[in-house]
């Protein structure tokens, strides 16, 4: 019997799809590595790198040509500068930004974020973390344990990370010294069990000689435990644990390519699902059945945890972007209050009741934070007194949002229990969260039906609901203007009510002050009684100073469409101190009287106000007339 030949292509066809197939195959691990400054962290994945072969020829040369023009080890490979992208990173020799890089073993594929040591960094690493199975430690042999080491490890084990790695690195630079080692794996062991690590893998290292990462070295035979790269490939990571918890689709978007054709979108976080399964769709509780699992590659008899997926359902159910679908028989929470952590990562603190956006998973909803409950010395681990959180901050807060959202204790599970907090002015991102549980009171407060509607208020009087929010500087003539507004609108036998800033600080608001917070605190206080006032049917007018834009918006956000109408009354800051009639720009300007809008305090003018008012040209009599004007044609 002949044997059949087989082309030189189709055995490398062959090979190539049996390479592909293993690869496949293979178990990935994400893990990240952090530390203090100058620990060696870009460094040990550059080797890393290199001695897994995962460098091609033209990145070879380009590092030798990299390290001889900006390394920082002579004439030798500076592996650092594999990782280290940005031009300001090499030529100060840190990291700033978080960096990723594949690689794989025969073993197990891999996916590592390099983060920045510096303090004022942290919040990149809070990033590289939050979806990382293992954390690498580096700590530097000279220097031992650290406050960036601490608060690292604290991170870590607070953002879930129970893999735990401490890597003794530059052991070259201390004779590699057993004594040494052991005194810093004793003072770190400490620490750890402070804050309830209970376990972790200390490994003495040299990242640019290569000691232990590989292979064994022959300059720490006292060592006899994995080199970093055999524990990396054999550490255990539970893969199938997010198939074994209930089933969870974050809806992404609805697709509906067609008439004929309706169904949600989604990454299945956690579970399976099949066909005939009953599911829930929360916030709302409305039950259901899946007819069918779609994908691009035809339809599923079963989904699990890591697949993207179409559901379509046998009833008609209302299901949106935001919503989540779970398994029936065990829902996750929903509630619009909770307590967290809060890491905070922006350069301006923590304004406790300003609006922000909160986004959970496919969920975004603005949110309030209250004054912290504490903050968190990473260093002692002591619970201290807190009214705000400045940037790279820990604290435990109280939060709520304007509904109630779908939720998980980020113990239980990450994509719905961790968040970020967005500021609503900049859209940046200012802090990251993680949810402890719903506050009891969440659960005990509900609405009451009332049998008159806000619309059977208004009809009685004949009128349509309205804020009419005045805003400038001190001294802008709001309080006059507004004054004259409500005259006008009295004689027409509309119903209104003034809140003027002054007054409502006599009473309701009396134990506020001027800092940003109180400020902050008293407008949404105005705002609330604002809102019950229109459900009552009134034309709500209000005189505040109300310097910043997210309070303004916080409050018209509250109200029904249309209902609130921005009135900047708008006067130059000279012009505004030279009529000074209450003497406090004098005050302002003598340092007598602190957090003064215009002086010490900033002002922030609308964007895009409903009327503005130009006081240098209008005088009170017509600038009333023009808000009546406007707002009853």
């Amino acid at each position: 019997m002949t044997r059949p030949h087989i082309s030189a292509d189709r055995l490398i066809a062959t090979d190539i799809e049996t390479y592909l197939d293993l690869n496949q195959r293979k178990s990935l691990l994400r893990f990240l590595t952090c530390g203090s400054v100058d620990d060696g962290k870009s460094t040990l994945i550059g080797r890393l790198l290199y001695d897994s072969r995962m460098i091609f020829e033209d990145q070879l040369a380009a590092l030798e040509a990299d390290s001889k023009r900006v390394g920082t080890q002579g004439d030798a490979l500076d592996f650092a500068l594999l990782v280290d992208g940005l031009s300001a990173e090499r030529e100060q020799g840190i990291t700033i930004d978080v960096a990723y890089r594949f690689f794989a073993t025969d073993k197990r594929k891999f996916i590592v974020a390099d983060t920045p040591g510096h303090e004022q960094y942290t919040r990149n690493m809070v990033t590289g973390a939050s979806t990382a199975d293992l954390a690498i430690l580096l700590v530097d042999a000279r220097k031992g344990v650290l406050t960036q080491t601490r608060r690292h490890s604290f991170l870590a084990h607070l953002l879930g990370i129970r893999q735990l790695v401490l890597a003794v690195n530059k052991m070259d630079l201390v004779d590699y010294s057993e004594e040494v080692f052991r005194r810093i794996v004793a003072d770190y062991a400490g620490f750890a069990r402070s804050i309830g690590i209970e376990a972790f893998t200390p490994i003495p290292i040299s990242g640019l000689k290569g000691d232990n990462i590989t292979r064994p070295s022959s300059h720490m035979p006292w060592y006899e435990g994995p080199t970093l790269i055999h524990h990396l490939e054999t550490v255990e990571i539970d893969e199938a644990a997010a198939e074994r918890r209930p089933f969870r689709l974050p809806v992404q978007w609805v697709n509906r390519p067609n008439l004929d054709f309706r169904g949600v979108s989604g990454l299945v976080t956690s579970g399976a699902i099949r066909p005939g399964d009953r599911v829930r769709i929360l916030p709302s509780g409305r039950m259901t059945t899946v007819a069918r699992i779609v994908t691009m590659d035809g339809d599923l008899d079963e989904a699990v945890a890591g697949q993207s997926i179409t559901l379509t359902f046998t009833d008609e159910v209302d299901c949106s972007r935001g919503d989540v679908v779970a398994a029936a028989a065990s829902p996750p929470e929903v509630s619009d209050q909770f307590e967290a952590t809060l890491v905070w990562m922006d350069e301006h603190e923590l304004v406790p009741g300003r609006s922000y956006w909160l986004k959970l998973g496919t969920q975004t909803v603005p949110a309030t934070v209250q004054p912290p409950k504490y903050q968190v010395n990473v260093n002692t681990l002591e619970r201290l007194a807190a009214k705000t959180l400045d940037l790279n901050a820990i604290g435990v807060v109280n939060l709520a949002t304007d509904r109630r959202i779908v939720f998980e204790p980020y113990a239980t599970s990450r994509d719905l229990g961790g968040f970020i907090l967005i500021d609503r002015m900049t859209n940046a991102t200012v802090a990251a969260g993680m949810i402890h549980f719903a506050l009891r009171r969440a659960q005990n407060i509900h609405w009451q039906a009332t049998a008159v509607s806000r619309e059977t208020h208004a009809r009685l009087k004949n009128q349509k609901p309205a804020v009419l929010w005045l805003t400038g500087i001190s001294g802008a003539g709001k309080s006059t203007i507004a004054n004259l507004v409500e005259q006008k609108l009295v004689r027409m036998n509309r119903h209104t009510f003034l809140l003027d800033g002054d007054n409502v600080r006599h009473g309701l608001n009396r134990d506020l002050g001027f800092t940003e917070a109180d400020r902050v605190e008293n407008i949404r206080r105005v705002g609330e009684v604002a809102r019950l006032m229109t459900d009552a049917g009134l034309i709500v007018i209000t005189a505040f100073i109300s310097p910043f834009r997210a309070e303004r918006e916080m409050v018209r956000a509250m109200m029904a469409p249309g209902e609130f109408i921005e009135i900047h009354v708008d006067t130059p800051l000279a012009v505004a101190e030279a009529r000074d009639v209450k003497g406090l720009y004098a005050k302002a300007r003598a340092g007598q009287l602190r957090n003064f809008t215009g002086i010490d305090s900033p002002y922030e003018p609308p964007t895009a106000p409903e009327i503005r008012i130009d006081t240098t040209t209008l005088s009170a009599e017509e600038a009333a007339e023009l808000i009546v004007a406007y707002l009853i044609p």
